[in-house]
């Protein structure tokens, strides 16, 4: 078995391959693991790995079967960005539209920019090509762990901060009186900002409470910027989540 990916790409017939052999830890039943891809090669070695582990799998080559394939049993997607028809950029796009699922993007671009605006997009996490399929598999876990991580509600009920509101049992988030509509990491990382007021966190132990082992410190900047948007009079202005310049963030609000 190869240990790093450098294929040659080609159209192929993909299929589902399901079995079921060992469980994920904290997630119930088989896990189903979308891979996106128009390299035959790198879905059937991606599969047998994640198979190996007890995922079931379903193969797609192009951007427009991988938006048909989704549906309430895929759990986690691992996205090619470069697809015939819509790109992984656009699928991305459109699925959180529909559905909050692990996105896992595949990449041969390396770039900050496309980092950046996958997971500006939503996406969890971003690999790039050639890679370890043991790595892809750690890093599906890893996802998965953290997107089943917090489904016990809190103890607490309402944390409020002047006009901004955050519901712990309904996740939910208000603004003075109307619904503020985040992400599920755009959620975890606001609530634990709020959970710890006026305390400074660096990039990277945000990234450790909210993203887990692996992936790009460049989420944490974006993910923030993406709540000031929703929440602040003046984004460039933040009040409510500030920035300690050579440090890091910090919630700066107070309750009432």
């Amino acid at each position: 078995m190869i240990d790093q990916l450098s294929i040659k790409s080609g159209p192929y017939p993909f299929h589902a391959n399901h079995c079921a052999v060992t469980m994920v830890p904290e997630v119930i039943g088989v896990p189903t693991i979308l891979i996106a891809d128009d390299e035959a090669e790198i879905v059937d070695l991606l599969r047998d790995y994640l198979e190996a582990e007890g995922f079931d799998v379903i193969g797609v080559g192009d951007g427009d079967a991988a938006l048909k394939a989704i549906d309430a049993s895929i759990d986690c997607v691992l996205l090619d960005i470069m697809m015939p028809g819509k790109t992984g950029f656009e699928v991305c796009r459109q699925v959180r539209e529909r559905r909050d699922v692990p996105i896992i993007f595949l990449s041969a671009r390396q770039s900050d920019a496309d980092k950046i605006r996958g997971l500006g997009l939503g996406g969890d996490d971003y690999v790039a090509k050639p890679f370890s399929p043991g790595e892809v598999v750690a890093r599906v876990k890893a996802v998965l762990r953290r997107y089943h991580k917090h489904d016990a509600p809190p103890p607490a009920a309402q944390l409020r901060f002047g006009r901004l509101s955050i519901d712990l049992k309904a996740r939910e988030v208000d603004l003075g009186g109307s619904p503020v509509y985040l992400t599920a990491k755009e959620y975890e990382l606001l609530l634990f900002l709020a959970e710890h007021p006026r305390q400074v966190f660096t990039r990277e132990q945000l990234f450790d409470r909210i993203w887990g082992d692996f992936g790009d410190l460049h989420t944490v900047t974006v993910h923030i910027a993406r709540i000031r948007e929703k929440i602040e009079t003046d984004p460039s202005k933040p009040k409510l989540i500030g920035t300690v310049w050579g440090v890091g963030y910090r919630f700066e609000g107070e309750r009432p």
